[in-house]
Protein backbone atom coordinates (compact mmCIF):
# COMPACT_ATOMS: atom_id res chain seq x y z
CA UNK A 1 0.00 0.00 0.00
CA UNK A 2 1.25 3.39 -0.96
CA UNK A 3 -0.32 5.67 1.39
CA UNK A 4 -1.58 5.09 5.10
CA UNK A 5 -5.00 5.98 3.59
CA UNK A 6 -5.28 5.15 -0.19
CA UNK A 7 -4.98 1.59 -1.62
CA UNK A 8 -3.62 0.84 -4.75
CA UNK A 9 -6.34 0.04 -6.89
CA UNK A 10 -9.61 0.92 -7.30
CA UNK A 11 -12.37 -1.19 -8.79
CA UNK A 12 -15.89 -1.42 -9.54
CA UNK A 13 -17.92 -4.80 -9.33
CA UNK A 14 -22.00 -6.51 -9.63
CA UNK A 15 -22.74 -9.28 -7.88
CA UNK A 16 -26.06 -10.90 -8.92
CA UNK A 17 -28.24 -13.21 -7.23
CA UNK A 18 -31.47 -14.76 -7.80
CA UNK A 19 -34.17 -17.21 -6.05
CA UNK A 20 -36.78 -16.22 -3.88
CA UNK A 21 -38.40 -15.27 -1.58
CA UNK A 22 -37.04 -11.72 -2.63
CA UNK A 23 -36.07 -10.56 0.92
CA UNK A 24 -33.42 -13.77 0.53
CA UNK A 25 -32.02 -12.18 -2.01
CA UNK A 26 -30.99 -8.30 -0.29
CA UNK A 27 -29.93 -10.53 3.03
CA UNK A 28 -27.74 -12.43 0.81
CA UNK A 29 -25.91 -9.68 -0.98
CA UNK A 30 -25.41 -7.80 2.25
CA UNK A 31 -23.90 -11.40 3.56
CA UNK A 32 -21.47 -11.15 0.64
CA UNK A 33 -20.65 -7.58 0.36
CA UNK A 34 -19.61 -8.12 4.25
CA UNK A 35 -17.68 -11.18 3.81
CA UNK A 36 -15.76 -9.12 0.66
CA UNK A 37 -15.39 -6.18 2.58
CA UNK A 38 -13.74 -8.35 5.47
CA UNK A 39 -11.01 -10.00 3.12
CA UNK A 40 -7.39 -9.06 3.93
CA UNK A 41 -6.67 -5.81 2.15
CA UNK A 42 -9.85 -4.99 0.88
CA UNK A 43 -12.33 -2.08 1.48
CA UNK A 44 -15.49 -1.24 -0.31
CA UNK A 45 -15.94 2.64 -0.21
CA UNK A 46 -19.39 2.86 -2.01
CA UNK A 47 -22.17 0.18 -2.39
CA UNK A 48 -25.79 -0.31 -3.61
CA UNK A 49 -28.22 -3.21 -3.44
CA UNK A 50 -30.91 -2.57 -6.18
CA UNK A 51 -34.73 -3.78 -4.70
CA UNK A 52 -35.34 -7.82 -6.22
CA UNK A 53 -37.30 -8.24 -9.59
CA UNK A 54 -39.62 -10.46 -10.93
CA UNK A 55 -37.51 -12.37 -13.26
CA UNK A 56 -38.72 -12.29 -16.77
CA UNK A 57 -41.02 -15.12 -17.79
CA UNK A 58 -41.05 -16.14 -14.24
CA UNK A 59 -43.81 -16.25 -11.91
CA UNK A 60 -41.48 -17.37 -8.40
CA UNK A 61 -37.94 -16.31 -8.84
CA UNK A 62 -36.44 -12.96 -8.38
CA UNK A 63 -33.11 -11.57 -9.16
CA UNK A 64 -31.19 -8.46 -7.40
CA UNK A 65 -27.55 -7.10 -8.11
CA UNK A 66 -25.36 -4.97 -5.98
CA UNK A 67 -22.97 -2.58 -7.20
CA UNK A 68 -19.69 -1.84 -5.37
CA UNK A 69 -16.97 0.22 -5.55
CA UNK A 70 -13.67 -1.53 -4.52
CA UNK A 71 -10.28 -0.76 -2.77
CA UNK A 72 -7.11 -2.84 -2.60
CA UNK A 73 -3.58 -3.30 -1.87
CA UNK A 74 -2.90 -5.02 -4.82
CA UNK A 75 -3.82 -6.78 -7.92
CA UNK A 76 -3.61 -10.73 -6.20
CA UNK A 77 -6.58 -9.34 -3.53
CA UNK A 78 -8.92 -8.24 -6.54
CA UNK A 79 -7.95 -11.72 -8.17
CA UNK A 80 -8.62 -13.43 -4.68
CA UNK A 81 -12.03 -11.54 -4.49
CA UNK A 82 -13.22 -12.41 -7.97
CA UNK A 83 -12.01 -16.07 -7.82
CA UNK A 84 -14.03 -16.83 -4.34
CA UNK A 85 -16.80 -14.60 -5.10
CA UNK A 86 -17.64 -15.06 -8.64
CA UNK A 87 -18.74 -11.60 -9.09
CA UNK A 88 -20.85 -11.10 -12.51
CA UNK A 89 -19.35 -7.57 -13.70
CA UNK A 90 -15.78 -6.28 -12.72
CA UNK A 91 -13.68 -3.25 -13.93
CA UNK A 92 -10.82 -1.68 -12.66
CA UNK A 93 -11.06 2.20 -12.13
CA UNK A 94 -7.46 3.00 -11.36
CA UNK A 95 -4.66 2.92 -11.87
CA UNK A 96 -4.59 3.50 -15.80
CA UNK A 97 -1.56 0.86 -16.17
CA UNK A 98 -0.46 -2.16 -13.68
CA UNK A 99 2.78 -3.20 -13.43
CA UNK A 100 3.48 -7.11 -12.26
CA UNK A 101 6.61 -8.92 -11.57
CA UNK A 102 7.18 -12.44 -12.94
CA UNK A 103 5.90 -13.48 -9.38
CA UNK A 104 3.12 -11.50 -9.46
CA UNK A 105 1.94 -12.93 -12.19
CA UNK A 106 3.26 -16.59 -11.62
CA UNK A 107 1.01 -15.92 -8.23
CA UNK A 108 -2.36 -15.02 -10.66
CA UNK A 109 -1.88 -17.88 -13.03
CA UNK A 110 -1.54 -20.47 -10.23
CA UNK A 111 -4.53 -19.32 -8.60
CA UNK A 112 -6.42 -19.63 -12.28
CA UNK A 113 -4.98 -23.15 -12.94
CA UNK A 114 -6.39 -24.21 -9.88
CA UNK A 115 -9.62 -23.01 -10.02
CA UNK A 116 -9.70 -24.20 -13.36
CA UNK A 117 -8.24 -27.84 -12.18
CA UNK A 118 -10.79 -27.50 -9.55
CA UNK A 119 -13.83 -26.86 -11.88
CA UNK A 120 -12.50 -29.70 -14.00
CA UNK A 121 -12.47 -32.22 -11.52
CA UNK A 122 -16.24 -31.48 -10.60
CA UNK A 123 -17.02 -31.79 -14.05
CA UNK A 124 -15.68 -34.99 -14.54
CA UNK A 125 -16.84 -36.54 -11.38
CA UNK A 126 -20.51 -35.44 -12.70
CA UNK A 127 -19.87 -37.17 -15.97
CA UNK A 128 -19.01 -39.81 -14.20
CA UNK A 129 -21.73 -40.03 -11.94
CA UNK A 130 -24.57 -39.07 -14.98
CA UNK A 131 -23.17 -42.18 -16.88
CA UNK A 132 -23.97 -44.58 -14.00
CA UNK A 133 -27.31 -42.93 -13.14
CA UNK A 134 -27.84 -43.49 -17.26
CA UNK A 135 -26.82 -47.13 -17.12
CA UNK A 136 -28.98 -47.78 -13.69
CA UNK A 137 -31.86 -46.28 -15.72
CA UNK A 138 -31.53 -48.37 -18.44
CA UNK A 139 -31.15 -51.32 -16.41
CA UNK A 140 -34.00 -50.81 -14.50
CA UNK A 141 -36.33 -49.69 -17.62
CA UNK A 142 -35.01 -53.07 -19.30
CA UNK A 143 -36.13 -55.04 -16.07
CA UNK A 144 -39.45 -53.46 -16.48
CA UNK A 145 -39.79 -54.06 -20.50
CA UNK A 146 -40.15 -49.95 -20.11
CA UNK A 147 -38.72 -48.72 -23.94
CA UNK A 148 -37.06 -45.23 -24.20
CA UNK A 149 -35.25 -44.24 -27.50
CA UNK A 150 -33.80 -40.97 -25.46
CA UNK A 151 -31.57 -43.19 -23.17
CA UNK A 152 -28.61 -44.64 -24.89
Amino acid sequence: MKDNDEKNIKATLIFEVLGRPPEHLTSTLNEILEKVNGEKGVEIKEKKINEPVLMKDQKEFFTSFAEIELHTDEIMDLMMIIFKYMPAYMEIISPESISLKNSGLNEIFGELIGKLHGYDEIARIVQTEKMILEKKLKDLMEKSNIKDDKIE
